[in-house]
């Protein structure tokens, strides 16, 4: 007689999930099919104690079309392709912003030498972060403009998991780098070293960070809606 394998937390907690991702999606099917509106099922799940995350993601798996049975819509599926298209995008992305920041603070070295260094900046770095530009930043943009054509084609490729997971790391990223920032400013501030020089520095670094944070937070928002 086999005994039966034992089942550790992790796995129990998955299962627990999809199950329960399951149970709603079979709530939702039903409702609809028993001429409940989608506001309805909302107003229910959500006192019932489903999130708002999980109630969208239920409704949205159902098209607003006139049928005899809830329509499904096409869901987003992970390829190779796709995971190589964002991963190409995003780390384009980071070396672009991350050698504008520093091609930018190398011309403040240079423009508001420190006299406690002999040299501030050198000419193959700052060489070397004009490279860099010239090359990821139109592959950026060239991979934006093919990604969001495909978007427009297959909106429901909006909610890919790969590109929520990308685009979250991006705002952390973009959030770590504000705050330290700020951190490091209010740091030389109490300390009496709020010089030019530092402060041009620490506003690149934000404008940069709050620029990337702000299109993307303003990106995931457009999906949620669009989607």
């Amino acid at each position: 007689m086999m005994t039966p394998r034992p089942v550790n937390a992790r796995g129990r907690t998955a299962w627990q999930a999809a199950s329960s991702t399951q149970d709603l999606e079979r709530f939702v099917r039903r409702a609809l099919e028993k001429g409940s509106s989608k506001e309805d099922v909302r107003a229910a799940l959500s006192s019932a104690g489903w999130t708002t995350e999980q109630v969208r993601s239920a409704l949205s798996g159902f098209a607003d079309v006139p049928f005899v049975l809830p329509v499904p819509r096409p869901r987003p599926y992970l390829s190779a392709r796709e995971a190589f298209l964002y991963l190409a995008l995003f780390t384009t992305l980071y070396l672009s912003t991350y050698h504008l920041g520093s091609l930018l603070f190398d011309l403040i070295n240079r423009a508001f030498p420190d006299p406690a260094r002999f040299a501030t900046s050198t000419p193959d770095g700052i060489r070397w972060s004009i490279a860099s530009i010239i090359v990821a930043f139109p592959v950026f943009i060239g991979m934006s403009l093919k990604i969001g054509a495909e978007l427009t084609r297959h909106p429901e490729k909006r909610l890919s998991g790969v590109r929520r997971w990308l685009t979250y790391l991006t705002l952390f990223l973009a959030a770590v780098v504000l705050l330290c920032d700020l951190i490091t400013l209010v740091d030389h501030g109490l300390g009496g070293e709020l010089s030019v020089r530092f402060l041009l520095k620490a506003l690149v670094a934000a404008v940069i960070s709050v620029a990337v944070f702000g299109y993307y937070l303003w990106d995931l928002r457009r999906d949620e809606r669009e989607a």
